[in-house]
């Protein structure tokens, strides 16, 4: 691909603009951990919103979408819409008791839930566990991405691409904390937005696809593998009941509520907590997450759909995508590489625009895991381990460290995986059967540390054996890999909450008296807590849990209505159109009012 003069003047400017504001920030950042991490706990919840919209935006999630679209059409995205169950339950479960618990990082959740050896046990496993091994796993999956893009744009190896990347995150990541973070987000998702839009608009106006209606009468004609509709939202029950079940049923039957997904961790977690613990307030965690999933869902999928249709049309198959690229690594060829296969379309300067925001997309994303990866790293590991008495200064200087060390490591794992979706799986098998102990955690006292270990120890072991048998030949499907798993360490945590030690008394009535959780499982605890029953009503009414109900449930159906109100407008299937749009208004009208009556 070749780019004119006003294409570098064009991504010159998007990254001067995305990235100069937050040089402000450095010295407010290397102030303390507080400041680095939290943002001083002063976060807007709009600011919080955005940022995790764009966070969640990265370079390779139009790959992903591109990938699941041409091998399992666009219902297999219901694989991630899924989690609008648990993104919009958190928003009304979740959000104010991580608020209240007032801790710095989410994993020093454990040491206020949880007491002696355990607490401070799953404290130090999961620094290095998700800090470390999942945190760059989950880093080298964007930056492999980045690396198909940068060879399709301009023929650059991996290495090249790891080294320009690596320079600009590592510097910004390590200088400015935080809230040069949330401000680089907020840039750079109005102009990922308008270039993920532009490319839309181009692969769909392009001769051979003929617009909008020719797009949808050739893809309509297309059949893939089992006679599979590329353009249903919905799986094929009747004909093909192996993938209905593996992209559709599976993900809203059991994956929602049993897979730790970053950005869709069942309770919240990683950087979802971090946004939530630096808001300024419970009623900001609560708008932050609630923007985050209306955007996150509704705003983002249909550009990202429509580049990979208009692929199916341009490029059948891998070996067109290669005889139009053929100086690309062979290894980089797989059906996720379709969507920066299509940039090669974009007129001069929205060429421009469209790397500026690839870029965007690539930092936004590595600037979050960088920091919320350094957050565990010094504060719940080295610090709370290592070196207990050091000054403020000391632990900044090591977070920009930890910043550098995550980034080399993560980029070493660039070179081993190959497609977006493998990596996808991967994580998804590795997380199963743990969130049903994160959604749990708060509202059952019996919950304890061990519990934590235990599922993560059998998820981890369960997967590394399903993991053998596919290098020995033995391949099991992917969904039966995860009720499996879901299975077994299910049993393994509730056996351990049973038989293992239980948390210490004074423990959980501190925690209780603290977080205020609610529902029949902390009924013992209350008894011996001293709270009246007075100040347990109070508590039931600032929460208002038919009222959370009402918000979690009016909150998913106005996300899925509107989310397939576009979809049938862009197919022009406009009887569907105008009526999912009714479901869409009178849903939000209702969700409008509950969220202020939770506010009050």
């Amino acid at each position: 691909m070749i780019l004119h003069t006003i294409d570098w003047i064009i991504a010159a400017i998007c990254l001067l603009i995305c990235f100069l504001p937050a040089l402000a920030f450095g010295k407010r950042s290397g102030k303390s951990t507080s400041e680095f991490f939290a943002g001083g706990r002063s976060v807007p919840w709009w600011l919080a919103g955005i940022s995790l919209v764009a966070t969640t935006f990265s370079s390779d999630t139009p790959n992903l979408v591109a990938n699941i679209v041409r091998t399992q059409g666009v219902a297999g995205n219901w694989q991630w819409w899924a989690f609008t169950l648990t993104g919009v339950a958190t928003v009304f479960f979740y959000a104010r008791l991580w608020r209240r618990s007032g801790v710095l990082t989410d994993l020093e959740f454990y040491e206020l839930r949880y007491s002696g050896r355990s607490a401070t046990a799953v404290r130090g496993f999961r620094a290095v566990y998700l800090g470390l091994l999942f945190n760059c796993m989950i880093m080298a999956t964007v930056n492999l991405a980045a690396c198909k893009i940068a060879s399709v744009l301009f023929g650059m190896n991996r290495w090249q691409t790891l080294a320009i990347v690596g320079t600009l995150n590592v510097v910004f990541a390590a200088h400015s904390g935080l809230w040069g973070v949330l401000v680089i987000d907020m840039v750079q998702f109005f102009i990922k937005m308008g270039a993920v839009i532009a490319a839309a608009y181009f692969a769909v106006e392009l001769p051979q696809v003929g617009g909008l209606s020719g797009l949808v009468t050739k893809v309509s004609a297309l059949r893939g593998p089992g006679g599979l509709h590329y353009l249903n939202v919905l799986p094929d029950f009747t004909n093909n009941w192996d993938l209905a079940l593996a992209i559709f049923i599976i993900p809203l039957t059991v994956q929602w509520w049993s897979v730790w997904y970053p950005g869709a961790e069942p309770g919240g977690g990683s950087y979802v907590a971090q946004r939530m613990l630096a808001s300024k307030s419970e009623k900001d965690s609560l708008g932050g997450v609630l923007f985050f999933n209306l955007a996150h869902y509704i705003l983002r999928p249909w550009p990202w759909i429509l580049v990979a249709l208009a692929s199916l049309i341009v490029y059948p198959t891998l070996e067109d995508i290669h005889k139009a690229f053929p100086n690309v690594d062979p290894s980089l060829i797989g059906p996720d590489i379709a969507f920066p296969a299509m940039l090669r379309f974009l007129p001069a300067g929205w060429i421009g625009l469209m790397v500026g925001g690839l870029i965007a997309a690539n930092s936004s994303t590595i600037l979050s895991h960088l920091n919320w990866g350094a957050s565990y790293l010094v504060h719940d590991f080295y610090r709370r381990f290592l070196r207990r008495t050091e000054t403020e200064k000391h632990y900044v200087l090591m977070a920009r460290l930890a910043t550098v060390l995550l980034f080399v490591l993560s980029s070493a794992l660039v070179f081993v995986l190959q497609t977006a979706q493998e990596a996808f799986y991967l994580i998804l098998q590795v997380g199963a059967g743990t969130g049903l102990l994160y959604l749990l955690r708060w509202f059952w006292w019996r919950i304890n540390g061990w519990c934590e270990v235990a599922a993560m120890l059998s998820s981890f072991f369960i997967s590394l054996v399903f993991f053998i048998l596919k290098r020995q030949g033995t391949v099991f499907s992917t969904d039966y890999q995860l009720i499996f798993t879901v299975i077994c360490t299910t049993i393994f945590w509730v056996a351990t909450a049973y038989l293992g030690p239980q948390t210490d008394k004074q423990t959980l009535i501190d925690f209780y008296k603290k977080v205020q959780p609610f529902g029949p499982g902390w009924k013992a605890i209350h008894v011996i807590s001293g709270v009246s029953d007075e100040e347990l009503a109070t508590w039931k009414k600032t929460d208002n849990i038919p009222l959370s109900m009402m918000g979690w449930v009016t909150g998913t159906v106005l996300i899925w209505s509107a989310l397939f109100t576009v979809g049938n407008f862009l197919y022009g299937r406009m009887n569907y159109g105008w009526g999912l749009l009714a479901v869409s208004v009178v849903s939000g009208s209702i969700l409008i009012s509950v969220v202020r009556k939770l506010w009050r």
